[in-house]
């Protein structure tokens, strides 16, 4: 069969032509792959900066004091609460730290006794593995760093210890770490909950959208605008049923993972439950939204797979922590469901602090899905009015 190079160009002219004319996908052609350049260049980082760090400082002296500063002065730590009643357990518990030094009542005594080690306390939450070996090596350093302050003949703590008397190859801090939540730093205790999360997000707001693209691409929104059902009506039953769809993907998960990856739960699987139901109603509803925006099922498809899928990836903390992000676009992991969602299923499979680790999360996917419900059913009412 021969092939004529005109007929080739033709088809190319008519494809480009026709390119062009549709505006929102030349603009996802040519546009799209630079807003994901910038969102992955700045949002992808497996740098750990600015941990937030508790310590307990029981001995209360000058030479502990600095000890604490040497903390403060390192970028790798930022200093959330320090003194002799801090509750360094409940900070992790919370959330509020990911680590915690216990320094203890004789720090400075054993220092300037030549023939002991100061012994330091470092509680680590290791359901990260990977940030917590970071923040056990940081912790390490940064107790290095102060004793090698204490070895200068120019240190004012210098002349407070027995440094002088001590052998050079004694270590006169020993830090005794332990691993909070996960002790044995398993990945698949960080990673197993997390995509948990992240594959309920695509297909419940996928299905939402297409069904309700569809009804508009064909033009049987009408015929339900024309009867007397409300677009709130029409919102709460559409919604509702890919909501029963996408909690029954939600069980099937669960299931899955308990007998693939031998998860279970740590602690109180009610916020999950609960947490579990508002997720799904956030993404559903913002399926219907994207649904009742786009002009055709194709657009739907891009438009879900970029804002719920693509986002929840590299800003819900499923891959590494939301600290990492830089704090100028920090601001869109507040946005993404996912990034409440994921903390609910690590809570509940690996920490198992329950409620008071988790109240705020559930509170946002609340806020959230009221957002969403909101704005998808003023679209809807819009598109009443107007039909």
């Amino acid at each position: 069969m021969a092939i004529r190079s005109k007929r080739i160009i033709a088809q190319i002219i008519k494809e480009l032509t026709q390119l062009g004319r549709d505006r929102l996908t030349l603009l996802m052609a040519l546009g799209l792959p630079l807003v994901l350049l910038l969102v992955f260049g700045f949002s992808t980082s497996l740098a750990v900066n600015r941990i937030n760090i508790a310590i307990q400082d029981l001995d209360s002296t000058r030479i502990s004091r600095e000890y604490i500063a040497t903390f403060e002065r390192t970028n790798k730590f930022k200093l959330v609460a320090q003194g002799s009643t801090v509750n360094v357990p409940r900070l992790l518990d919370t959330g509020q730290a990911a680590a915690g030094v216990i320094i203890p009542p004789e720090f400075a005594r054993d220092l300037r006794r030549p023939e002991r080690e100061a012994q330091v306390q470092v509680l680590v939450d290791g359901t990260d593995a990977n940030t917590a070996n970071l923040v056990r090596a940081y912790a390490r350093a940064t107790t290095n760093a102060f004793t090698e302050n204490l070895r200068s003949p120019g240190s004012s703590t210098t002349n407070l210890i027995a440094e002088n008397s001590r052998p050079s190859s004694a270590t006169p801090v020993t830090l005794q770490t332990r691993l909070w939540y996960n002790p044995g730093l398993e990945t698949l205790q960080y990673i197993g909950p997390g995509a948990l999360a992240i594959t309920v997000t695509l297909f419940p707001a996928l299905l939402a959208g297409l069904a309700t693209a569809k009804e508009r691409e064909q033009n049987t929104i009408t015929q339900i605008y024309a009867s007397s059902m409300t677009g709130a009506e029409y919102l709460l039953g559409k919604a509702a049923a890919f909501w029963l769809v996408g909690m029954a993907e939600v069980l099937f998960t669960n299931v899955e993972s308990w007998g693939f990856f031998g998860l279970w739960f740590a602690g109180d699987p009610i916020p999950l439950i609960i947490g579990s139901a508002l997720y799904i109603a956030c993404v559903v509803l913002w399926g219907i939204f994207m649904g009742a925006n786009a002009a055709t099922q194709s657009a739907v498809i891009q438009f879900v797979s970029l804002t719920a899928f693509l986002l929840s990836m590299q800003f819900s903390g499923y891959i590494y922590p939301i600290s990492n992000i830089p704090i100028y676009i920090r601001w869109i992991s507040a946005l993404v469901p996912a990034s409440y969602y994921i903390l609910l299923t690590r809570d509940a499979y690996v920490r198992g602090v329950g409620w008071i680790g988790v109240w705020s999360s559930i509170l946002a996917l609340a806020a959230l899905s009221s957002l969403f419900f909101f704005l998808a059913w003023r679209k809807l009412r819009k598109m009443q009015v107007e039909i």
